[in-house]
């Protein structure tokens, strides 16, 4: 079973209120990172949360505060889509965030193909670039700044979803994975990678969400969110996902 510390939870009036906090903890995480390793290397989260973020990323005082050009991007996940459709991660990242950044390198925007007609082949493909980009040698995975991650309400995190294959793999950093719940391929990392992130942020909002979230700080197994066990875990959730009512 993999440790970790203990998780930390703020909870915050609302979604607005819960963007803004997430915003700047992103800054604040890229900042750090910049200035202690020259770098900073995301994986960015899919769902609707993040597209209430971005806006907030690409306005003053936020995009100034961050030197765009020493950032990696990459994803926890992906719809198997192509990149121009409504429902991929990169294509709703790409537009509402990467597209109005300064200074973004080309070659340091690093998409899952989820459009691949041979998924498991294209997540093969995704493992061996993140090798090449962290430079990883022998078994041991990629040490992200920071994973960024939402949580649905059956408690699936990235594309790990209840029951799923993905959820016992432990040698492989990205694989294609079918989601009973949405019965629908998607590309995803795992967890050896999501534990090995120096910071992890659950950014989770909605009402709709308040039975597994309960479940999850509860320690309920049965939930891939719950499974989560990198050193720094930390939740930004609103009131309604806390089960707070008005």
């Amino acid at each position: 079973m993999r440790t970790g510390s203990q998780a930390r939870y703020e909870t915050l009036p609302d979604a607005s209120a819960v963007a803004v906090a997430a915003a700047d903890r992103f800054v604040a995480l890229a900042r750090q990172s910049i200035d202690e390793r020259g770098s900073f290397r995301v994986a960015l989260s899919g769902g609707s949360t993040p597209k209430r973020i971005y806006p907030l990323m690409i306005a003053e005082p936020r995009v100034g505060a961050v030197d765009w050009g020493r950032v990696e991007f990459f994803w926890g996940d992906e719809r198997a889509v192509p990149p121009d459709h409504p429902e991929s991660n990169f294509g709703v990242a790409y537009q509402m965030l990467l597209a109005a950044l300064p200074n973004v390198r080309p070659e340091a925007i690093h998409r899952m193909p989820g459009e691949a007609p041979d998924l498991d082949a294209a997540a093969l493909a995704y493992e061996a670039e993140l090798r090449l980009a962290f430079a990883a040698r022998g078994h041991e995975p990629p040490v992200f700044d920071l994973v960024w991650l939402g949580m649905g309400p059956d408690g699936h995190t990235a594309s790990l979803f209840p029951g799923s294959a993905a959820l016992e793999v432990t040698d492989r950093w990205v694989v294609a994975n079918w989601a009973p719940g949405p019965e629908a391929w998607r590309m995803t990392l795992t967890f050896p990678v999501l534990d090995a992130a120096r910071a992890l942020l659950f950014v989770v909002t909605g009402a709709d969400k308040a039975d597994a979230l309960a479940r999850v700080r509860a320690g309920d197994w049965e939930l891939p969110a719950a499974r989560v066990r990198a050193q720094h875990v930390e939740w930004l959730i609103d009131a309604a996902a806390a089960g707070e009512s008005g």
